[in-house]
């Protein structure tokens, strides 16, 4: 089987391509541009394009499919050529339901937390020797690649995203998975480029909810009111299922679920993430895994890379990076790790980066969003505007947006990190949140220079509190 990716070097594309070869499929690719860490990883497989650029030469009838990425444009000359000849087209959602076609699909989808749910239940899935197929949007401490496809497996679980599925299926990607088990974390307005005005972007979920398959499972955050009037309108045949977040409680900054009367370790915090662990749960119920299965697993789950991801730390600071850029995930990711360290000053800085984000009629959506900080700073590059083909913003039009006593805006991220370096981070926390880089910096140096500790994540053998000892 010949397979040809149009844009290979696209972080869910190199991956796929990886997945395929491992599959044991021929795999040729092109790409304009390819970065790390995608050049490094496809290098190291045998699969780097011998060139930059496209090669229409490299269509032939000889190719049994061709994977089209989102970065290629509707006139791309390899894509124009594989139309000419007939061949078979697919977009990487497109291709991953094709080769799931047969097994039990789970669908994690929603504009926040999906990476995190998808990320727990494929924890406890490898945590207790099942093996599955899975497509998820970062990088994860005992996972190879960030898409895995085999003969024998019988699962496959997907982070179910949005977006548009190609640059010539302009289907949202989790259209094209139909599951057997799905799972709607909770709706916030993105993505505006494409879904113009709130109601049209709610609408792609309902059509998602209706695409479940026959005797199927929609599992919700019941806490979301659009959700609510989704799972009301589900087929007969589909069960709908509502969760919240799951009981706990925190001392000295850690935090122990509630499973009767057992106390059970986090590495993870954050209502949020109690929201994501209780839907996961009922995904792994739906699976047929059990409690004792589950809340072992849970143990040993540090979270995704770029998910409230620890940085550096000493006894009395430490530094998050997380990817939150929307409104709704800066302030869940504000809120907990201020709930979760109340006795430590919060420091909490974002960058503007995404194209809905740099939007100006979308600013507004920010207000009171970075209220739970104790300094609270932006930063967006007017270059990446100009980019982005956007209407100028002016740091008065983003502090007023954001309406957040105190906060500052910054357009210079040397200016914005050298302050940063100048505070004394005693007894506080520093929160990365961004989608970007700040204009190229090195996080990791200043998380480094603000603690002088790299992350020290120390072995916890007393994971979970129990008076019995019956799970150790």
């Amino acid at each position: 089987m010949h397979i040809h990716f149009i844009a290979i070097g696209g972080s869910a594309m190199h991956n796929l391509a990886i997945a395929l070869h491992k599959k044991g499929y021929q795999i040729t690719g092109s790409d304009d541009e390819i970065f790390e860490p995608s050049r490094s990883r496809l290098d190291s497989y045998g699969l780097l394009p011998q060139q930059q650029g496209w090669q229409p030469e490299l269509i032939t009838d000889q190719i049994d499919a061709i994977i089209l990425g989102m970065h290629a444009h509707p006139d791309n000359p390899e894509l124009k050529r594989a139309q000419e000849l007939g061949l078979k087209i697919y977009s990487y959602p497109e291709y991953l339901y094709e080769q799931t076609k047969d097994k039990t699909r789970v669908v994690i989808g929603g504009s926040h937390g999906k990476t995190s749910i998808t990320s727990m239940v494929m924890h406890v899935l490898k945590s207790n020797q099942i093996d599955f197929d899975y497509m998820v949007g970062a990088k994860l401490d005992g996972f190879e690649t960030m898409v895995s496809l085999k003969k024998e497996t019988r699962i496959a679980v997907f982070e179910g995203d949005e977006y548009l599925s190609s640059p010539i299926d302009r289907r949202p990607k989790f259209h094209l998975y139909h599951p057997h088990i799905a799972l709607l974390s909770g709706i916030a307005w993105d993505h505006i480029n494409v879904f113009p005005t709130f109601d049209n972007y709610v609408e792609q979920f309902r059509i998602f909810a209706s695409q479940v398959e026959e005797n199927g499972s929609l599992i919700y955050f019941e806490g979301d009111e659009n959700l609510q009037q989704i799972a009301r309108q589900v087929r007969q045949d589909v069960t709908a299922i509502g969760y919240r977040e799951h009981e706990s409680t925190v001392e000295d900054g850690v935090t122990y679920l509630n499973y009767g009367d057992r106390r059970i370790r986090l590495q993870v915090f954050g209502d949020h993430n109690l929201q994501n662990i209780a839907g996961a749960k009922h995904i792994c119920d739906q699976l047929g895994l059990t409690d004792e299965q589950f809340y072992r697993a849970m143990t040993s789950f540090k979270g995704a890379a770029r998910r409230l991801e620890t940085l550096a730390e000493t006894n009395n600071c430490t530094v998050f990076y997380d990817f939150a850029h929307s409104p709704s995930k800066l302030k869940a990711t504000t809120a907990a790790v201020k709930k979760q360290f109340s006795n430590r000053k919060l420091v909490a800085v974002m960058e503007l980066h995404t194209y809905s984000s740099l939007k100006k009629e979308f600013l507004p959506q920010y207000q009171g969003c970075m209220d739970e900080a104790d300094e609270a700073y932006v930063f967006f590059n007017p270059k990446t505007i100009a980019h982005k083909r956007l209407a100028p913003i002016s740091e008065e039009e983003v502090a007023g947006a954001f309406a957040s006593e105190g906060l500052q805006v910054f357009t210079d991220p040397e200016a914005l990190l050298q302050q940063l370096r100048e505070k004394d981070w005693e007894h506080q926390n520093l929160l990365i949140m961004t989608s970007g880089n700040f204009s190229g910096q090195d996080l990791k140096a200043l998380a480094i220079e603000v603690t002088g500790n790299p992350v020290r994540f120390q072995q916890q053998n007393n994971w979970l509190k129990h008076p019995d000892g019956m799970i150790s």
